[in-house]
């Protein structure tokens, strides 16, 4: 099977044979261990990144382990061996060579899938524009397992064309029966690839739901929402819908107070007044700057609309609520008016007879005269 090892080890009785592979394993094994890897180590602790090692620290098992089970299988293939042992050299192999490199297999595949998706959570904790849907560890997994698996079915000689079909037939029915599973694992690459979002981002769709961006899966992506409630959306779902990413491409969100104030205010005053508070909120940013504007005239009152920044969509709220009772209470301070709908009423007393024909009926205590007046407070002004 491995000529070379016929040339090298010919005229070595089988003892002589197996305690010169096994040196040599073990030898290459301890130089991985003590030799190689310290100084990569060594020489990745002195880089600013962290990639290496990861690198490092993943392929540190399979590579001493395959420099200890390099030499168990190359005993298989010793002539010398082989024809000395008791057992029939296909058990032999059966035995010991195929395991050997089944387990080789299986530590790199190991190594493979953990390294990968560790520099995928690296990469991740680092955000911006480098951000990786974890959507794509799941597919690197995926693809691990289908490769060992096929390597181990053709170490073992087990014939895999007919796999194949029987694979075609079954992907087959498994597409129609899970129909929407399959829907929701291509519409999370789709996501990915689309960079719709990522975790702990705010996404606003279309019927309304919105929260935290805090796992994304294969099937589905989990929502966080203001109310702590964990909303489950399968991917093919956020594919087809309209999703308002909040948190993209910045943080930062615009507040809006729309606030009126009466006719005859002195607007500048009015306009200092409220820059002022807005400036003073912590929540609001200094860059951009505040800004106040007169957007249209009302029926009783100047509606402006106050502008401002704040870090973050789900600050907002909080934003508005301290920005509303700070500016109720500046304007108050100032004789500021805040125009309000304020109805005047009229109450008069009717008379008449007694039903009976005896007398005149008794009064009630009141009645109100239909229709009554009504004016808004402002209208007196015009």
């Amino acid at each position: 099977m491995i000529p070379s090892l016929s040339a090298l080890f010919e005229g070595f009785s089988a003892v002589e044979a197996t305690v010169a592979v096994l040196a040599v394993s073990v030898a290459a094994a301890l130089a991985m261990e003590f030799v190689v890897l310290r100084v990569a180590r060594r020489y990745v602790s002195t880089t600013d990144s962290a990639y290496d090692d990861i690198v490092i620290s993943s392929l540190r098992a399979p590579l001493v382990v395959t420099a200890a089970l390099a030499g168990v299988f190359a005993l298989t293939q010793v002539p010398a061996i082989r024809s000395s042992v008791l057992v029939d050299p296909q058990l032999l192999d059966a035995l010991f060579g195929r395991p050997s490199l089944s387990v080789i297999v299986l530590v790199w595949a190991h190594a493979a899938n953990g390294v990968v998706n560790r520099l995928v959570a690296a990469v991740n904790e680092e955000g911006g524009r480098f951000d990786f849907a974890p959507v794509f560890s799941n597919v690197w997994t995926l693809a691990v397992l289908l490769g060992s698996v096929g390597t181990l079915l053709w170490l073992w000689g087990i014939e895999i064309t007919p796999l194949l079909g029987a694979a075609g037939v079954a992907g087959i029915a498994v597409g129609f029966a899970a129909k929407d599973t399959v829907a929701n694992f291509f519409g999370g690459i789709a996501l990915y690839f689309d960079d719709t979002y990522k975790i702990g981002d705010f996404i606003v769709l279309d019927d309304g739901t919105a929260g935290t961006v805090i796992k994304v899966g294969v099937r589905s992506t989990t929502l966080l929402t203001r109310d702590e409630v964990l909303v489950t959306v399968p991917n093919a779902a956020l594919n087809a819908a309209k999703v308002t990413n909040e948190s993209a491409p910045q943080r930062r969100r615009r507040v809006r107070v729309p606030i009126g104030v009466a006719y005859g205010t002195d607007i500048d005053a009015f306009e200092a007044l409220a820059i002022e508070v807005l400036q003073a909120e912590p929540l609001v940013l200094d860059s951009p700057k505040p800004r106040a504007r007169l957007r249209s005239f009302g029926d009783s009152a100047l509606q402006y609309e106050l502008l401002c920044w704040v870090n973050g969509p789900t600050r907002r709220r909080r934003a508005q609520h301290k920005l509303n009772r700070a500016l109720y209470k500046a304007l108050a301070a100032a004789e500021i008016e805040i125009p309000y709908p304020k109805r005047d009423v009229t109450v008069t007393t009717a008379s008449g007879l007694d039903p009976d024909g005896e007398g005149e009926r008794a009064s009630p205590p009141f009645a109100v005269e239909e229709p009554a007046t009504a004016t808004r407070k402002g209208d007196r002004a015009r």
